[in-house]
């Protein structure tokens, strides 16, 4: 991945979207943001994290922040406090097999979609990260660093969406050595289709996550109506199209899902409460 400067963004969609493609190998991909979009908020450094068919994608904070797109891999820049140490053992820390959080599900036109966040551990040494990079490509994965050995001492998260039958699709992905936790009403979000990806398929579905205080996160579409996320207990017991939860294994804040209704595509998000 290139670093993307959030001032100048001269490269093209279809630059980008090769550049994301070579990131996520075995998952869709779809054009890229161009464009910085930029919300009222605190101004952040850029972050070293991923966007994967994404048309949509917003940083928001409390006193004027600026979109952060896409980065180099290695450790994260900003604040964030190291991972502690866990348990001794590579499968108690999810090394090889990440933690799974379902954020939200529902059905449209007789065909489920499902939304969900997998957390995979830091590897400690070059043999762990090795085993970990192999197991993440069997299941068409790729973190965001250059080789297997770029891992070591890093975790990786990919938010992930499924619709009917269709190959499963990436929406963020990032690998870090420290999570940048999100305070007040900061929020990062990606915007995507429910079904299908490329420029022309409306961008429906709003996947991101908020500072674990967040208690109201406000998805606006483009014809003048709103979605409210609020938090929720597990996803397959409710409504899923709106909903603000923690994920397994991810300490920087929680994540939240807003799915807009037919006919009508993303405008903006913000933490409301």
């Amino acid at each position: 991945m290139m670093s993307a400067d959030r001032e100048n963004h001269d490269m093209t969609q279809t630059d980008i979207a090769l550049l994301l493609a070579d990131a996520a190998d075995g998952v869709e991909i779809g054009i890229a943001p161009v464009q910085a979009v930029i919300r009222g908020g605190r101004r952040r450094r850029a972050r070293r994290w991923a966007v994967a068919a994404a048309t949509a994608l917003v940083l928001a904070g409390s006193t004027g922040a600026t979109l952060a797109f896409a980065g180099l891999p290695g450790e994260r820049a900003g604040r964030g406090t190291p991972t502690a140490p866990g348990p001794a053992s590579a499968e108690e820390r999810h090394v090889y097999e990440p933690q799974r959080t379902e954020l939200a599900r529902g059905t449209e036109h007789g065909r489920q979609w499902r939304v969900w966040v997998e957390v995979w551990g830091a590897p400690r040494d070059v043999r762990e990260a090795d085993r970990q990079f192999a197991a993440m490509k069997r299941t068409g994965l790729r973190p965001a660093v250059d080789k297997a050995a770029d891992l070591v001492g890093k975790s990786s998260y990919f938010s992930m969406r499924s619709y009917g039958d269709g190959r499963s699709l990436v929406v963020m992905f990032d690998t870090h050595q420290r999570t940048d936790r999100l305070t007040g009403t900061d929020l990062m979000a990606a915007a995507v289709s429910l079904e299908g990806v490329g420029p022309t398929t409306p961008e429906r579905l709003v996947v991101g996550h908020v500072a674990k205080s967040a208690r109201e996160v406000t998805c606006r579409w483009k014809d003048g109506r709103s979605t409210v996320a609020r938090p929720g207990g597990s996803a397959a017991a409710q409504d899923g199209t709106a909903l603000i939860r923690p994920v397994a294994g991810y300490p920087g804040g929680n994540w939240f899902v807003c799915l807009a209704p037919e006919g009508t595509v993303y405008e903006d998000a913000h933490v409301t409460g």
